[in-house]
């Protein structure tokens, strides 16, 4: 099994690294956006480069650009032909691999998009892009080499894309993490509306720890995309609407699950402006949503849970968290008792020392018990539940609730809390590991 990086063992410290890839020596301020297609069923699957397309400048991480922090359930990884260095690597997860935990993935082939945002190189690369099952072992790799002189490279730079409006400024897009917020499902008189629903979304997430205390760390840009009809697609009630982003309820079959399946359109839509992370705010008063770590988050703006769920998903999108519920209604096994998930908050025991092993109470009892007396909204005692995951058995949880479990607590557990505050220091700062 590969390992997560050292970072979840010890507090990271961070300044020079002897090992650093220089930024503009490699790049040249630019993005290069590759659209992928994944495809396959639970026998084989395949990757396959749908297009690359450039944008006139790079608003991601211009730090530990040859580190990763999470594993995710897949990953690209960017080498210089010249030298042969790694210059750039991110780690991501895709509805192709939940797909794939389907039934249905049994009997049919499917096609999911992805699209990766990388720095543009100055010279030629070779771009590896891997994913993985659910015991984090490859299933499919593919290698490509990229010229960034290709005249087949789609360039967006003249594009103006829709209107929008700066929700929160805290200094240029290549020293803070930019958040984009799309309109999905408003018509053009129903903008007013949709920019007041941004700001609500952005006032909760930034009540929250340790967000509030990193605010000055984000842009946040709301992008008034123009849908054609009001609302979001319906499948179960046999209600499609024509709308900017194309999302639909009832993605995978899952009737709560919102998702979007055109990502190519979404990131269009965002050519012109700075974004590294995507929550699509939809028209809807439904109960759902999604998180795709690395991709998007998606939130229907007008159901009673809005708020804590936009908070909840971006938690999976951003931070890479993983669900502190429990049904066991899956079809298929996510966690295994051999293998350590890569989300920071969950555990199977299998490494637990490179989880929050640190935090606990000293005497702490592992797994930790329930008693009779508990305290059904307590997110503040560190211990080690068992439930999580979407599963009832050995998957443990770091704290009895937590904003990755319900609705109705206040806040993220201080595990969680820890693993965001990882996350925004890896956008921004250097740091020392060691090799």
């Amino acid at each position: 099994m590969r390992k997560t990086f050292f970072l979840l063992l010890l507090s990271v410290a961070f300044g020079s690294a002897s090992a650093r890839v220089e930024f503009d020596k490699y790049f040249d301020g630019r993005t290069l956006r590759v659209d992928y297609t994944f495809a396959g069923d639970s026998a084989r699957q395949e990757i396959f480069v749908s297009e690359y397309v450039s944008l006139p400048n790079w608003y991601g991480r211009r730090v530990n650009l040859d580190t990763l922090l999470l594993e995710g359930t897949g990953d690209v990884v960017m080498r210089s032909l010249a030298d042969g260095k790694k210059i750039y690597c991110y780690s991501f997860n895709s509805h192709f691999q939940d797909w794939m935990g389907t039934e249905q993935a049994l009997t049919l082939k499917c096609a999911y998009e992805h699209v990766v945002l990388m720095p543009m190189p100055r010279d030629k690369v070779e771009i590896e892009i891997r994913l993985f099952d659910f015991k984090q072992r490859p299933v499919t790799v593919l290698k490509h080499e990229f010229d960034p002189k290709d005249i087949l490279v789609r360039s967006l730079a003249s594009v103006k894309g829709p209107e929008t409006k700066i929700l929160v400024a805290s200094g240029s897009p290549q020293e803070c993490i930019d958040l984009a917020i799309v309109a999905e499902g408003y018509t053009k008189d129903e903008l007013p509306l949709f920019y007041e629903d941004a700001q609500r979304m952005v006032d909760e997430l930034f009540r929250y720890e340790p967000f509030k205390s990193n605010k000055h760390c984000f842009n946040v840009v709301a992008v008034g995309a123009e849908s054609a009809e009001s609302g979001i697609s319906e499948p179960a009630k046999g209600i499609w609407r024509n709308t900017a982003c194309k999302t639909l309820y009832d993605f995978l079959y899952i009737k709560r699950l919102i998702g979007v399946a055109n990502l190519r359109m979404v990131n269009d839509l965002l050519a012109a402006v700075p974004y590294e992370h995507i929550v699509v705010l939809a028209n809807s008063s439904e109960y759902g949503g999604c998180g795709v770590y690395n991709s998007y988050d998606i939130t229907p703006a007008h159901n009673a849970g809005t708020l804590p769920v936009f908070v909840h998903e971006f938690g999976h999108s951003f931070g890479g968290l993983g669900d502190e519920y429990f049904y066991d209604e899956m079809y298929t096994q996510y966690y295994y008792p051999d293998v350590e998930p890569w989300n920071e908050n969950l555990t199977t025991l299998c490494d637990f020392r490179r989880k929050w092993a640190d935090m606990l109470p000293e005497g702490a009892e592992i797994p930790t018990s329930v008693t009779a007396d508990q305290d059904p909204n307590d997110c503040t005692t560190i211990g080690v539940f068992e439930g999580g995951g979407d599963q009832t058995k050995g998957v443990y949880r770091p704290a009895f609730n937590c904003r990755m479990r319900t609705n109705t607590v206040p806040d993220f557990c201080p595990v969680c809390r820890r693993a965001l505050q990882r996350v925004i220091d890896y956008h921004l700062k250097e740091m020392v590991t060691g090799r």
